[in-house]
């Protein structure tokens, strides 16, 4: 799925002669199905979602006469958490993760379709969501305190969901990207996410 866009200016380091960079992620209904039907997820290589998506991706930028570019294969890595603030659908979140207006804390980026093309784009939301979440529970979600304001302490992250009281967060996701209300609407399913953070692990 579209998850924004934006013209780039040379400081944005977009690859030359870019017009529209748009970004690209999962959708949560079709993804995971059509990634665990492919041959990159059943072949025993390494590095099955990147290879997947560099096919998928590099095919559709072939169909629109764009540059398919990837946030893995590095380095170099492009800059992908500044340009998806550049498209004013992200934002920094209360504890530091990137929350998107749709996506929620469940933002993920696979890649990047670099048109020559300046095309019109839709207007970004107002706001982030968080600015209307009275709540926040984003905030005091991880059971070891791992992903808070103050920062992300990753080793004691990892740590706690290599035992078994952090199965929860190995089976279901990060509680923390869990517990947004826009990432509850997104629908992650339980699959993918323990895929994603075996793959952290």
């Amino acid at each position: 799925m579209v998850m924004g866009g934006f013209h780039p200016t040379p400081d944005y380091s977009a690859p030359a002669g870019t017009g529209t960079l748009v970004m690209l992620g999962p959708d949560p209904a079709a993804f995971w199905p059509a990634f665990t039907a492919s041959a990159e997820y059943g072949d025993g290589a390494p590095d099955p979602m990147d290879r997947w998506s560099a096919r998928v991706i590099g095919a559709i930028a072939v169909a629109h006469g764009a540059q398919a570019v990837f946030p893995f294969g590095g380095p170099p890595y492009p800059p992908f958490l500044a340009w998806a603030r550049r498209t004013g659908r992200a934002w920094d979140s209360p504890v530091g993760l990137l929350v998107h207006d749709e996506a929620g804390l469940f933002v993920s980026y696979r890649g990047a379709l670099a048109l020559r093309a300046r095309l019109e784009l839709p207007p970004p939301p107002a706001a982030s969501p968080c600015e209307s979440c009275t709540d926040q529970p984003c905030r005091s979600a991880c059971p070891v305190g791992a992903l808070t304001p103050a920062g992300y302490e990753v080793p004691a992250c990892k740590a706690h969901i290599a035992t078994p009281e952090g199965a929860d967060c190995m089976t279901r996701g990060c509680a923390v990207r869990r517990a947004c209300p826009v990432s509850k609407a997104h629908g992650r399913l339980d699959a993918q996410s323990a895929f994603h953070m075996a793959a952290f692990l």
